[in-house]
Order: structure tokens, then C-alpha cells, then sequence
């Protein structure tokens, strides 16, 4: 068979599994062993199979049996097992994926836990630290391409957990194996091991744990009800009083991570094109000398900033500025050309917390890691381990002497932040540390997962969702209103409106007098597209509430969007009563009116908007376009002519054109439609459909119908003219 026939096989296996289908199941693995000729489990298979039959006679023939259900779930597990172990084993000799080519090299090396941890604890003794990241890296690759863990081994791995003796990398490390290791394939010691490191001192250790723990619940969501020990192991967990604290800080993280591809899509789009515009004005205002202070001070020209206040490029470093203060990754577009060094050929080497002691990292640390210009990058609580390294290997490729220029700036820049986060460590205390080390550990799997060379041999967690909150296994400590909540409005704040609202709907299962409540699942479904569902939602918030402002306009909004004017008008005008110098209000009415065409009273609204706001323009277009309908042509071609003088859209240019036909000139009529066109991208399709839903109108209006195809056949001749 080949490699694609085995994952397909395994794949469909594993799906007849999470459906319950056990016959199709075993018929499957049958058919798996037959074809791969791998008879060495035959007896294996057999033997579930027996028992899931002697299972199904005793109760077809209405037996009781007690242990029936546990009987059932073995031999849920015992398939996925031998599925698991067949896959493995006919992909081990061939296959040229990363976690195979790394299992056999540690077959061949034939190494033990206790062998490597000995070389571990021998070499950090000594303080050599070359032999120490091989040995660790070994360590790693072990326990990552390690096959089901025998009790004694988990045993031994444990012990290197707990081993005081050893640095806070080497639990880490071994947390991020058996993390990576379980995506490969499920095995409940390894889980079980990483309860335990949840359960140590160690925060570094212990939060990676209890990430790595939430992601592989997530991804055996349909296979970990068969394991009532994790349920155990949870409770367990809970009992520390900030547990719960935790969860919440890491599936925030986790939704945040989220934003990462749209900061780096608004640096290279936005943010990057803005300084380049602003760049050739910032050089014609600076030269050597402003760069050198002079006796009277030092502090920078201030017609630098002067160049960029008030401009788009201030707003969007303000909003960046923002993202990053609370927790966003902005580093990521800034390091993804820096993940090519040797040092990222090794997959542990992408969870690797960051020590100035690592060996590759002597030509900027010096033999002793002493104190150093790069303290402040180091301790830079945005940056993560993934990056850090990045910077440092960077700066090792540079000349020396501009090498320590590089360093410096950076330093003086970082300075400020480490020592605004030390500040808020001491006051703020545990909970700004857990936020750091769940940030940094979640940007370090992002950088793996987006940009290890061989990334698409794993399968991505961050495209999978990961909505936490409605894993059945963790109801009990992420259900309460509190909890949810929080999660809620933090997918609200971050436009997830799909997500937000399927927690608020929820929600409203337990309270059905929350008039807040219904505006969020009123305003979600109106974000995402759904008029209907978000009417009916802000209508029960009106009952609760009628004297909202912000919810009467929401739902006059909501009926005007689904076309019904004359229900939008009521509530616009209650609306009117209460914020009677709204403007936007009588600008609404009056399309409300021009929806049921009734013109004169729209006109009546567009007029006394016009005449309170002369400066806006806002009532120009309506205007315009209400003189048409109701016969007044000269009036339109006014309006029209102020605003095509102004900044007019493609729309503008259709309705001008209109008006000119109307007054005879089929000349200016043509030319505006032509600009249409052009404003269109050269679009006729999009044209023609825009002006047959004008027809009706152009018709009351006095067009005689032999006319259209001729002008609009002109105007096709006028086209190819330009072409």
C-alpha cells in the first residue's frame, strides 16, 4: 500500500470510530492488515472482535450485564490503539515525513531516558553547555517519536519532570514533546504526563502543560470520553484555586492569536505604504545636522511629528501601539524572513525557552552569559522564545563593531517596556506572568505551526477553532456566566460575531430577561448578515428596554434593510422624539419616505437637513435624485452639478446622465454614462444591469422606450472609440 492508501485507510477508520459504526470499524482494520500484509495484528483484531460480538449477543438476547458500558469503551480504545499502531507501523519504514525520519534515527541511536537524562544532568554539572542542548535536543526528539509509553518509562520521564537539579528548559522540552508528540498519535500516558507537569511549581512548565493539555483535549474531542481518568485528572487540577483564572488567560491568548495574519496584512498594506509615502517629506526635513544636538538641548525636531499627526499613518501606529499593549502578536511578520537559520531545521528547537546560556549563543553572550547590552531583549515580554533567538543569531552574522551600534539602539529602545513589565509583575503579580508565559509559549507554536519548512506535515491547531468553552469535558470549569461571558465579549471586541453569538445564545437558554443580552445576539446576527434574526432579538430588548436610543435605531435600521419602510418610519420617528437635532434621524426618515415613494415628504426631510447642515452635503444626493421622480429636471441638474464638481461615484454619473436625457441632451447624457463606465473599470455588464433597474423610472419620467437601445448602443460605439 501506499502512503496515501495508508493515511486514507486510517483516516477512515478513526471515522467510523468517532461515529460508533464498530463493525465498519473492524471490517476496516481487517481490510488495512490484508492489504499492507501486516498479519502481526491479526490476533490482536481478532480478539476485539470476538469480544464486541459475545458483547452484542448477550445484549441482543436481553442480558444484563452491568459492565457493559466499560466493555464497550475497551474496545472503542483498543481499535483506536491498533489503528494507531498499524498506521505507525507501516509508515515507519517509508515514509519521509519529519516525525518518521526522526523515529528511526532515535531507533538506531537506541538511547533510554535514563541514559539521556544522565547526559543532561552530567553536562549542566560541568557547565557544558554544548553537550547539554545535544543532550536536550535528543530528549526531545525521544519522547517526541516515542511509541506508546510503557508505566515504568512515564515513570522516568517524570522523574526528569520533578528533577530540581535540571533547569526549567528541561521540563519545558519535555512538556512540548509530549504535546507534539500526541498530535501524532493518542496515548494516555503522555497526557497523563502532562497532567503532572500541570500540577508542578514550575509556572513556565506548568503553563505550557496545561496549553498543550487544552489543545490535545481539543483535538481527541471525540475520542476522550472513553478515558474518565482525564476527567479525574481535571478535577484534580481545579482544586488550585487560580485554575480556572488560567483557563480563561489561555483561551483569550488563543482567540488573539487569531489577529496575527490581519497585523501583518495591515503593516504590509496599510502601515509600511503609509511610511513610505510620508518618507521623502521626512528626509527633506531632516539632514546631519538636526541629527546632532546642539548646546541648548537634544530632543528632536518637532516638525518630524507635525508630519505625521493628523494623518492615517498616526491612527494606524496608535491602533498597533494598542495591539501590542495588550498581548497581540506585532512581531510576527517582523521575524518570518528570520526562521532560516540551522538552528529551525530542528523542530524542538521552535519550543526552546530562551537562556542566555545556550551554546550557539556565545559569540554574543561570552563564555559566562554575563550581563549584557541584550538584557533588555532578553527580557522583552512581547517577544517570544522563537524570536528572541531569531534576533540573536541575527546579530551574530554582524560585523562586531556594528553588531554592539545594533545592540545598543535596541536596548535603549526595549528598555522602557521590560521595565514597564517588571513594574507590573510586582504589582499586578501572578496573573501578569501567566499572561506573558501563555502568550509567549502560543506565539512560539504559531511560529511553528505558520512557518517550520516541513509545517504541512503536521496538521495546524490554529485553523481548528479551538473554541475551548464548548468542549463537553471542561463544562465544569468554563460554564459559568462569569466565564462565558468574559469569553463572549472578548470574541465581540474582536468582530467574531459567529463565535460571540453562539456563547450568547447560550446564554439566553438560562436568562431570558437580559435586555443587554439581546441587544449582543441582536447585534451579532446583524453583523453577520442576518436582518431577520437580529429584528427579532433587538425587539425582545425593546420590550425590556424602550427608551434605548441605541436599540430604537437598531431596529429601524433592521426594517429598513429588509425592505420594509413603513415599519422603520414608526420607529424612526420615536427615535425623532427623543434626539430631535439628530440630523441622521430626518436624513432616514426621509429614505423611508423615498422607499414608499412619497417624495414630497422626503424632500421635505432632505431640505431641512440641507438647510441645517449647508457644510456636510449629505442631503445633495437624495435631493437630487427625489427632484428627478417628481419632474423638477432643472432643479436635479442643479444638484447633479454640484455634486459631480465635488467627489462624485459611479452612481452620481448614471443619474446625471439620466437628467440630461430627460432635458434633451443626449450628448451630456452619454458622456456621463461613459464616465460610469470608466469609474466602473470599464465594467459595460455592470452598467447595463444599474441602468435597467432604472428603467421604470426613466420611463414615468417621460424616456420614450425606442430610445433606449439607441443610446445605449451610442454609448457602446463611444467605448470602442476609447479602446
Amino acid at each position: 500500500m501506499t502512503q496515501q492508501e495508508i493515511i486514507k485507510a486510517y483516516h477512515r477508520i478513526t471515522g467510523f470510530l468517532e461515529n460508533k459504526e464498530i463493525k465498519n470499524a473492524l471490517d476496516s482494520l481487517q481490510n488495512l492488515i490484508s492489504g499492507a500484509q501486516s498479519y502481526a495484528f491479526q490476533d490482536r483484531l481478532d480478539e476485539v472482535r470476538d469480544t464486541y460480538k459475545y458483547m452484542l449477543s448477550y445484549f441482543t438476547e436481553g442480558m444484563e450485564d452491568p459492565l457493559q458500558p466499560k466493555i464497550y469503551d475497551d474496545i472503542q480504545i483498543r481499535l483506536y490503539q491498533l489503528a494507531d499502531q498499524i498506521h505507525t507501523d507501516l509508515l515507519i519504514a517509508e515514509s519521509l515525513l519529519s516525525y518518521y525520519r526522526t523515529r528511526r534515527k532515535m531507533r538506531i541511536l537506541s538511547l533510554t531516558y535514563d541514559q539521556v537524562g544522565e547526559q543532561l544532568r552530567n553536562s549542566y554539572e560541568v557547565d557544558n553547555y554544548a553537550q547539554f542542548d545535544d543532550s536536550l535536543l535528543l530528549l526531545f526528539n525521544l519522547v517526541w517519536t516515542s511509541d506508546f509509553l510503557t508505566r515504568e518509562a512515564a515513570g522516568k520521564l517524570n522523574m526528569l519532570l520533578i528533577d530540581r537539579s535540571l533547569p526549567s528548559a528541561v521540563g519545558s522540552q519535555l512538556v512540548s514533546a509530549l504535546f507534539l508528540g500526541l498530535q501524532q498519535v493518542f496515548d494516555i500516558e503522555k497526557l497523563e504526563l502532562l497532567f503532572d507537569a500541570a500540577a508542578l511549581e514550575d509556572e513556565e512548565i506548568r503553563i505550557r502543560a496545561i496549553i498543550a493539555i487544552l489543545v490535545t483535549l481539543y483535538f481527541y474531542r471525540k475520542r476522550i470520553s472513553l478515558y474518565p481518568q482525564i476527567r479525574d485528572r481535571l478535577d484534580d487540577l481545579s482544586e488550585r484555586p487560580d485554575f480556572k483564572n488560567i483557563l480563561r488567560i489561555i483561551i483569550l491568548r488563543f482567540i488573539l492569536s487569531r489577529e496575527t495574519e490581519k497585523i501583518t496584512r495591515k503593516l504590509q498594506d496599510e502601515i509600511i505604504p503609509e511610511m513610505m509615502k510620508i518618507a521623502p517629506k521626512l528626509s527633506k526635513k531632516i539632514n546631519l545636522s538636526d541629527l546632532t544636538p546642539d548646546i541648548q538641548g537634544d530632543e528632536m525636531n518637532p516638525e518630524w511629528q507635525d508630519l505625521i499627526s493628523g494623518t492615517n499613518l498616526e491612527k494606524k501606529m496608535q491602533e498597533f501601539s494598542e495591539l501590542q499593549q495588550e498581548g497581540a502578536d506585532v512581531m510576527h511578520s517582523t521575524f518570518t524572513n528570520l526562521k532560516s537559520f540551522p538552528f529551525f531545521n530542528e523542530v524542538g528547537n521552535w519550543f526552546l525557552p530562551f537562556y542566555r546560556r545556550y551554546s550557539s549563543l556565545k559569540p554574543i553572550f561570552g563564555e559566562n552569559a554575563e550581563k549584557h547590552g541584550l538584557d533588555s531583549i532578553v527580557e522583552a515580554p512581547f517577544m517570544c522564545n522563537s524570536d528572541k533567538y531569531s534576533l540573536c543569531f541575527s546579530f551574530i552574522q554582524m560585523p562586531p563593531m556594528h553588531r554592539e551600534v545594533v545592540i545598543s539602539q535596541i536596548d535603549s529602545q526595549f528598555s522602557d517596556a521590560v521595565q514597564q513589565s517588571k513594574e507590573e509583575l510586582a504589582t499586578v503579580g501572578k496573573r501578569q506572568l501567566v499572561e506573558q508565559i501563555a502568550g509567549q509559549y502560543i506565539q512560539d507554536l504559531y511560529r511553528f505551526f505558520k512557518l517550520y519548512p516541513y509545517r504541512y506535515e503536521f496538521e495546524d491547531i490554529f485553523a481548528l477553532g479551538l473554541d475551548f468553552h464548548h468542549l463537553p469535558i471542561l463544562a465544569p470549569y468554563l460554564q459559568d456566566e462569569e466565564s462565558l461571558l468574559m469569553i463572549a465579549e472578548y470574541y465581540l471586541r474582536k468582530n467574531y460575531f459567529s463565535d460571540a453569538l453562539s456563547i450568547y445564545n447560550q446564554l439566553e437558554v438560562k436568562d431570558q430577561t437580559s435586555e443587554m443580552l439581546y441587544q449582543k445576539i441582536g447585534y451579532c446576527k446583524q453583523m453577520s448578515g442576518d436582518w431577520q434574526g437580529a429584528l427579532d432579538a433587538y425587539l425582545r430588548a425593546d420590550l425590556l428596554n424602550p427608551d434605548s436610543k441605541w436599540l430604537i435605531r437598531r431596529i429601524a435600521n433592521c426594517y429598513r434593510s429588509l425592505k420594509r419602510p413603513e415599519e422603520a418610519l414608526v420607529y424612526y420617528r420615536r427615535l425623532e422624539s427623543l434626539l430631535p437635532d439628530d440630523l441622521s434621524i430626518q436624513l432616514n426618515i426621509g429614505h423611508c419616505y423615498l422607499e414608499l415613494r412619497n417624495f414630497d415628504e422626503a424632500l421635505k426631510c432632505y431640505y431641512k437637513v440641507d438647510y441645517l447642515d449647508s457644510k456636510s452635503h449629505k442631503a445633495w444626493r437624495p435631493i437630487a435624485w427625489c427632484s428627478f421622480l417628481t419632474g423638477k429636471f432643472d432643479q436635479a441638474r442643479h444638484y447633479y452639478k454640484q455634486i459631480l464638481d465635488e467627489k462624485p461615484n459611479a452612481q452620481d454619473y448614471m443619474n446625471a446622465g439620466h437628467t440630461e436625457w430627460i432635458l434633451q441632451n443626449i450628448k451630456g447624457a452619454l458622456q456621463f454614462y461613459k464616465e460610469n463606465v470608466r469609474l466602473e473599470e470599464g465594467d459595460f455588464h455592470k452598467f447595463n444591469e444599474q441602468f435597467n433597474q432604472d428603467i421604470p423610472d426613466l420611463l414615468i419620467a417621460g424616456v420614450e422606450p425606442d430610445e433606449i437601445p439607441l443610446v445605449l448602443d451610442q454609448l457602446r460605439y463611444l467605448m470602442e472609440e476609447n479602446e
